[in-house]
């Protein structure tokens, strides 16, 4: 029988010298500076995750520090560099397609386990060692996570919070969304952001822990509550964004040099009182949430989506946890308009489809067709449709 030939479109590391794929990238230089960093800074191993600060299942360029590290563009992984190894944890989608991105830097782990994350990491770092990772990257559950796995090792766990990725990265790294950020109209929305804010301060004042305020982390939360629209990632009408709402008062935390005139009046029309909102700078969501923490007050928050570096500014005995914020279940309960608005887009969405199905039988035995230029044709159908905004994921096409 013959041998059978050597993939040409994966890395070979084991060859000398090592084959790599034109599909892999040279990441020599980048992990020098890295650890160049870490070194100044006294950090043995470093946690690079594949989220951003707001736990978002899909993120922008920019903050694709993961895959700028390690050349691998999969939606999800975890990196850890040490000063003489570096390894990425992905899960069986993605094995592959590491195998054609990174280059012989990287070892490749086929699971994603932070336990054994945790054991390679132990293995790599000397006891006394430093563990580092940016606090804004990583939700509440998975810091203790990592917590848990390095315990009583002799090995710290240490935030930090100047993202070292970023600074390697410096001006090479894609600039902050600039896109307008606009209000929903009205004929697409179940209700006014001023009753969905009485509804959940109505939850606050009848749960038996009475919390002052609700912390809003997930960028769909503060976009569906103020009925706010964005593109800040793609496939998302999301943008960037943090919310503290109390009893009283309303913070939005956003770049609001972004905002359009329509939606910047209707968030302000109520100034100044209880449904005004004020807005302040995105970046200044961790001292304002300090300040306010040092009251007398109990601040109700998802940990799925509210990173260890916010938690942490608020001590223990005045945070009230759930998994998800009563926004995020508010949002998740369709009332009849919205479930209205669903079904009508569902049944434009079919019409695509039928028009694809119906195009795809009398192009394919033509022999026309393949995967792209079918997804890039069921793309243009479904954009002819009234209201299209886009697909909402890069359409996954096959065939065979």
């Amino acid at each position: 029988p013959q041998a059978a030939s050597a993939r040409t479109d994966i890395r070979d590391c084991s060859a000398h010298p090592p084959y790599l794929p034109p599909t892999a990238t040279n990441t020599t230089a980048r992990l020098a500076a890295l650890r160049g960093t870490m070194r100044a800074q006294g950090i043995h191993a470093y946690i690079v995750p594949s989220t951003d600060a707001h736990m978002s299942e899909y993120i922008a360029e920019r903050d694709a520090r993961l895959g700028w590290l390690t050349g691998f563009t999969g939606s999800a992984g975890t990196g850890v560099v040490t000063q003489d190894k570096a390894a990425l944890w992905t899960d069986s989608r993605y094995w592959t397609q590491a195998e054609r991105q990174l280059d012989c830097n990287w070892e490749l782990q086929r699971t994603t386990w932070i336990d054994s994350i945790g054991l390679w990491i132990l293995e790599a770092v000397p006891k006394g060692g430093n563990i580092s990772l940016d606090p804004f990257l990583f939700s509440i559950d998975t810091w203790d996570s990592y917590s848990r796995a390095l315990h009583g090792s002799g090995r710290t766990l240490l935030p930090v919070e100047t993202n070292l990725v970023d600074q390697v990265w410096g001006d090479q790294r894609p600039p902050p969304a600039s896109g307008e950020i606009y209000s929903l109209p009205a004929a697409f929305t179940g209700s006014s952001w001023q009753e969905k804010v009485a509804g959940i301060r109505q939850q606050m004042e009848q749960h038996v822990r009475r919390p002052t305020a609700v912390l809003l982390s997930g960028l769909e939360e503060t976009a569906w509550l103020f009925n706010l629209r964005g593109d800040d990632i793609p496939y998302n009408p999301v943008f960037y964004s943090y919310t503290l709402l109390t009893n009283s008062t309303i913070s939005l935390f956003v770049d609001e040099t972004r905002l359009a005139a329509a939606a910047r009046q209707s968030l302000q029309a109520g100034c100044p009182g209880p449904l005004c909102v004020e807005l302040q700078e995105y970046g200044q969501a961790r001292a304002h949430l300090q300040r306010y923490a040092q009251g007398n007050v109990t601040v109700w928050l998802g940990t799925e989506y509210t990173t260890y570096g916010l938690y942490g500014a608020i001590p223990q005995e005045k945070l009230l946890e759930d998994s998800y914020s009563p926004v995020m279940l508010a949002k998740a309960v369709k009332n009849a308009k919205e479930q209205e608005l669903l079904q009508a887009a569902h049944v434009r969405d079919a019409v695509a489809v039928i028009q694809y199905l119906l195009w795809l039988e009398k192009m394919v035995p033509q022999g026309q067709v393949d995967e792209f230029s079918g997804a890039q044709h069921i793309d243009t159908l479904r954009q002819a449709q009234e209201h299209s905004r886009g697909p909402s994921f890069q359409s996954i096409s096959a065939s065979g």
